[in-house]
């Protein structure tokens, strides 16, 4: 896989305080683990909104964030508009805490469910191509 990342996305993890960046980090790993495995070409690492996002082609934009306004929490947001969040909803109602239909949402100290959370990630790098089929093909 090809991952073409700006530059200033290093800095926006580094200016995050200490205590929240290995739990970023860690979301911005199983994006770039699930971006391979599904052998996706190309992945492009961007900021928007001064956030760390994560597009391509096919997918729906993933971008991280931590808020100072919640400071013992952080997110994996998604394109609210989509039919993302609603679908994790279904298929992952007692697994993640949700913000909205736009993000899900993990306490500081709480153990991740990775292999759904990755599912989650796999749907929405794959969004154009699924976004057709009830509950994305699931």
């Amino acid at each position: 896989m090809k991952l073409t990342t700006n530059p200033k996305v290093k800095d926006v993890f580094k200016n995050y305080p200490k205590y929240i960046q290995p739990q970023l980090l860690h979301l911005r790993e199983l994006v770039l683990n699930v971006a391979s495995d599904m052998g996706l070409e190309k992945l492009e690492e961007t900021l928007k909104w001064g956030e760390p996002s994560y597009l391509t082609k096919y997918g729906s934009t993933i971008r991280i964030d931590w808020k100072k306004k919640n400071p013992n929490q952080f997110a994996i947001y998604f394109n609210c508009s989509s039919s993302l969040i609603p679908t994790f909803k279904t298929i992952y109602k007692s697994k993640f805490e949700f913000e909205g239909n736009r993000a899900i949402v993990f306490k500081l100290n709480e153990n991740i469910p990775e292999t759904e959370l990755k599912h989650c990630i796999s749907m929405a790098l794959t969004y154009h191509k699924i976004k057709h089929l009830p509950l994305l093909g699931q």
